[in-house]
């Protein structure tokens, strides 16, 4: 049965050492949510992107709160790199799982659907596989002729997604970003946070039931008005350019990350 609890609440139901699933900016981001994961002293994370990372894996990482990141890439987009990211991978601080967004993608499914690992093509010879001990080359059973790459199940202890939209019966509305569903599918946990609560089923109208995620995938439910700012959110508001540009320029040190997450940066 799904939970309804409070922003501060659900955060406190993030252990530390977990393998925590994290969409992209926009997509359902909670950086909000993170704020209150790092004030809470959060560490040793094991971060899944799906299938990249923005502004709340870098922050998550600026706080020291990362150990391991499993991603295809981690960017601000328009605000360009990811500095904290980046200073963590040069200074050897995160231990860091390559991917591209197919393989992702693949571990997740595989662990959607109850099986040890999924077959992919298209990355034999790269560098990435060379440092992706945990992924397999191997014959195709009905082609002796050809290799295939299988990649190991991807499954987060905990998911955390921000949403429009939930009912009281605990299902979310999540559009047609079915990349954030197969996330949730395969989780142990979901937890969601919402712009707003719905009195009325969000299920009962047919043409609008393929966009929302059941109950029986959501753990929690904490109602957080504008917890995907400024990163943005998905049919209900915009990035905030100039804000996520203002963390990129404050977070090139560790000095200025942390101004500004404590909100002490100069206005300079």
């Amino acid at each position: 049965m799904t939970e309804f609890v409070s922003p501060e609440i659900m955060a406190g139901m993030i252990p530390s050492g977990i393998k925590l699933g994290l969409v992209p900016d926009g997509s359902g981001s909670c950086p909000g949510m993170v704020r209150l994961l790092i004030d809470q002293g959060i560490r040793d994370l094991h971060v899944v992107c799906a299938p990249i990372g923005g502004m709340q894996v870098d922050m998550l990482i600026g706080a020291g709160a990362v150990a391991v990141l499993e991603t295809s890439a981690v960017s601000l987009g328009e605000a360009g790199g990811a500095p904290c990211f980046g200073r963590a991978v040069r200074n050897g601080d995160i231990r860091l799982l390559d991917a591209t967004c197919p393989a992702v993608f693949a571990g997740l499914t595989a662990a959607e659907k109850g099986v040890p690992f999924m077959p992919i093509r298209g990355i034999i010879g790269s560098d990435v596989l060379a440092n992706r001990t945990d992924w397999k080359v191997t014959t195709n059973p009905f082609d002796d002729s050809e290799k295939i790459v299988v990649v190991s199940a991807i499954q987060p202890d905990i998911t955390l997604i921000h949403a429009p939209e939930a009912d009281r019966f605990g299902n979310v509305r999540l559009g047609r970003l079915r990349e954030v569903m197969l996330l949730a599918h395969a989780s142990k946990k979901t937890f969601v946070t919402v712009e707003r609560l719905s009195e009325t089923s969000l299920l009962e109208d047919e043409k609008l039931a393929a966009a929302v995620l059941p109950a029986m995938y959501v753990s929690a439910v904490a109602e957080f008005k504008n917890a995907a700012w400024p990163t943005g959110l998905y049919a209900e508001y915009e990035v905030d350019d100039r804000e996520v540009q203002d963390y990129a320029q404050a977070a090139r040190t560790p000095e200025g990350f942390q101004a500004y997450m404590t909100g002490t940066r100069s206005a300079a």
